[in-house]
């Protein structure tokens, strides 16, 4: 009974919020272009598809992936798993005795990445414009790689407790310094790669590994802890997709200079 009112809930949260969205295109649709919108029925049918396939993601979220979230960083941070892991019986952990966090965190950035219908969309639609120079796969790998390397390392920033400006400071560092040297049609593509990541399959799955790593470790707040991980995510695709970039450009260099 409580998981039909929850769902019925977020279905309404989620009319409320689409609602504003189809009245201004309705509008505009009437008022500026000032003609009969085609096809209004199955737009209409449309809109409903979003409303309740949004309220019943929202319920699956709440239900299914950020328990998963959380149940993850209480196992792999709970102390008789440390003690089963490290070679020495201590009561006290430092960020080294953590390292199947970061695979773990590595692992679910890289494979939540390649399951993005973003990503996929936004690879496939580069390969056609590109006329096949760049891959679907390479760069899909890219990103996934940057976005694992980017998890695993927010995970280490949420252990350690060391503040999240430093790391994307220096970060955005390594972006600037990229872009000034990466082929100029890759760098918005780049850019871009990062938004991508972050959608509806890696932004449920990291924020409850965040916040359950935030809550499993003593002395971390959910709050200041816990949230910024998707921050990382959406950086480090970035990083990856421009060193992808300068490869290719100095694999070209040296075919050429072989010739």
């Amino acid at each position: 009974m409580d998981l039909a009112v929850n769902t019925l809930k977020f279905i309404t949260d989620s009319a409320l919020n689409v609602l504003p969205i189809a009245a201004f295109l309705f509008t505009f649709q009437w008022l500026v272009i000032g003609e009969r919108m085609r096809d209004a029925g199955k737009i209409i049918v449309g809109f409903l598809f979003v409303v309740v396939g949004l309220g019943l993601f929202l319920e699956g979220l709440e239900q299914s992936l950020f328990p998963l979230g959380r149940m993850m960083a209480e196992q792999l941070t709970h102390p008789e798993f440390l003690l089963d892991t490290v070679e020495h019986a201590v009561t006290e952990f430092t960020w080294r005795d953590f390292y199947w966090v970061y695979i773990f965190a590595a692992a679910i950035g890289f494979s939540t990445a390649m399951a993005e219908p973003a990503l996929i969309a936004v690879a496939m639609k580069a390969n056609t414009v590109s006329g096949g120079a760049i891959g679907v796969v390479g760069l899909r790998v890219a990103v996934a790689i940057g976005a694992g390397i980017g998890v695993s390392l927010g995970c280490f920033r949420i252990i350690t407790g060391l503040p999240l400006p430093y790391f994307i400071a220096a970060g955005y560092f390594i972006v600037i310094v990229q872009t000034m040297a990466a082929p100029r049609e890759i760098v918005p593509l780049a850019y871009d790669s990062g938004g991508v990541t972050t959608s509806t399959v890696t932004v449920p799955l990291v924020a409850a590994l965040g916040l359950g790593l935030a809550d499993a470790v003593p002395g971390r707040s959910q709050l200041l802890d816990g949230f910024g991980l998707i921050a990382f995510t959406a950086l480090f695709p970035i990083i990856s997709v421009l060193a992808y970039g300068q490869l290719a450009m100095l694999r070209e260099r040296i075919s050429k200079s072989t010739r």
